[in-house]
């Protein structure tokens, strides 16, 4: 049994997204970690595994030009292994811009992260500035 604290697990996780350490965040998604992305577009939809999500990120990386940037904007909450982090994020790319805020909410299991729900201010907005989900 894990000593680590889904509150520490989620402030780890964070850390690394800032300081894009990408690497320490793949090795913070549970194998079989189950993430829902909101909206209507490319990147929209549930991913199982680690390599679907890990794939996710790299397409958002790579759509936003590399200055997709996520950042703590509120205190986590905590609820058993659920943790609740008010986000705002941000991203660039020709043509457009997009910043909003968020929640995510986490599902710890161990030191890992098991379950992702992601929740956008502006779901419109994300959704023209991804782009288009492919038919």
């Amino acid at each position: 049994m894990s000593t680590t604290t889904p509150l520490e697990v989620v402030r780890r996780y964070f850390d690394a997204l800032a300081a894009k350490d990408f690497a320490t965040v793949a090795g913070m998604l549970a194998d079989d970690i189950v993430w829902h992305q909101p909206g209507a577009n490319r990147f929209s939809g549930t991913h199982h595994g680690s390599a679907a999500v890990g794939e996710m990120i790299g397409g958002m990386m790579t759509v936003s030009e590399g200055t997709f940037e996520l950042a703590t904007i509120g205190a986590p909450m905590v609820n058993g292994a659920l943790v609740g982090v008010p986000v705002h994020f941000t991203g660039k790319r020709e043509g457009a811009a997009m910043a909003q805020d968020g929640i995510d909410l986490l599902r710890i299991e161990g030191d890992r992260i098991a379950e992702v729900w992601l929740f956008s201010s502006d779901p419109r907005s994300e959704d023209a500035f991804w782009g288009a989900a492919s038919a």
